[in-house]
């Protein structure tokens, strides 16, 4: 019955457009669990016991969460199923990274470092120049930008095809941004290959996270920016971060430009709810600046 029941939630959030398979695969762990041992209806006992096997608190946190989603949605249906406490195994602890915001100056020895990769007259120095760029003016994904082939480059802008949330989106690109772009496709048709993905190695195949993550390290080095973070590296994600950051700053103190921006950050970052965009936001001289103006002027008596 679990089974039949998991078959039917799974169609209805593909019906949605959500790909649904880690989840799936998840969830049909827990069901061969339950009804192996003759449950009809999901147990709290039962996913408790089930969720335990997980190796680590935050596994065994994500196993609960995600039964506990299903059986809710089981429960609309018929009370027999029981849904578990969010915090039954306790609460999140949440841990997220200080994200590192780059300098302008920053941005170009980088890019500087990266134009200077050897070989000298290979294609690597460009493919990298324009990878990195591309990132730090549009803050997409170092995934998205790895997975972009020729034909998302469009006269409209770039379009961001199946990204982390399984959207697509069109990104309208800055006139400097897609200058880049075309001297990269230029320098880029000398190597023949049929391959159609944008960023490419010199033996004309995409190029691999583990490869551009070996390189960055490097050009962290050349750049002397290891350990920048508090003693931690920067990271290429880091990169998507400044951009929202550096973005907002150029609102000022308008708050009508504030609250249209963080609607189109969302929405240009790829963000299901603009919540998820607020994670990007750290605090700058900048920002910190503007918003000891807005509380001077709300003290006097003006708008905030």
């Amino acid at each position: 019955m679990l089974s039949r029941d998991l078959a039917r939630y799974v169609d209805q959030k593909r019906s949605l457009g959500f790909k649904f398979e880690s989840q799936n695969f998840v969830l049909s762990s827990f069901v061969r669990f339950a009804e192996e041992r003759g449950d009809r209806y999901i147990r709290n006992a039962r996913v408790l016991a089930w969720a335990a096997q997980a190796p680590s608190p935050e596994h065994r946190r994500a196993r609960l969460l995600m039964v506990r989603r299903f059986a809710l949605a089981l429960h609309a249906e018929n009370a027999r199923h029981q849904v578990p406490a969010r915090d039954a195994l306790g609460q999140a602890n949440a841990k997220r990274r200080t994200p590192y915001i780059y300098s302008a100056d920053e941005i170009e020895r980088l890019l500087r470092a990266a134009a200077a990769l050897p070989p000298a007259q290979s294609s690597r120095p460009i493919v990298y120049v324009t990878l990195l760029g591309l990132i730090a003016a549009t803050g997409v994904r170092i995934a998205e930008a790895l997975v972009l082939q020729l034909d998302d480059i469009t006269a409209d802008g770039l379009i961001i095809r199946e990204s982390k949330f399984h959207k697509t989106r069109l990104l309208p690109l800055h006139v400097t941004t897609r200058n880049a772009l075309d001297r990269y496709l230029v320098a880029r048709q000398e190597v023949a290959m049929a391959d159609r993905a944008l960023f490419i190695s010199a033996a004309g195949k995409p190029l691999p996270y583990t490869t551009v993550r070996s390189v960055f390290l490097k050009l962290l080095d050349r750049t002397g920016l290891r350990g920048a973070n508090a003693g931690r590296d920067p990271r290429i994600h880091d990169l998507r971060h400044t951009f929202a950051v550096r973005s907002l700053e150029l609102c000022g103190l308008d708050r009508i430009a504030v609250t249209q921006h963080i609607v189109a950050l969302s929405t240009y970052l790829g963000h299901v709810h603009v919540r998820d965009s607020f994670w990007y936001l750290q605090a700058t001289p900048v920002l910190m600046g503007q918003i000891a103006d807005a509380g001077e002027a709300l003290l006097k008596g003006g708008a905030a």
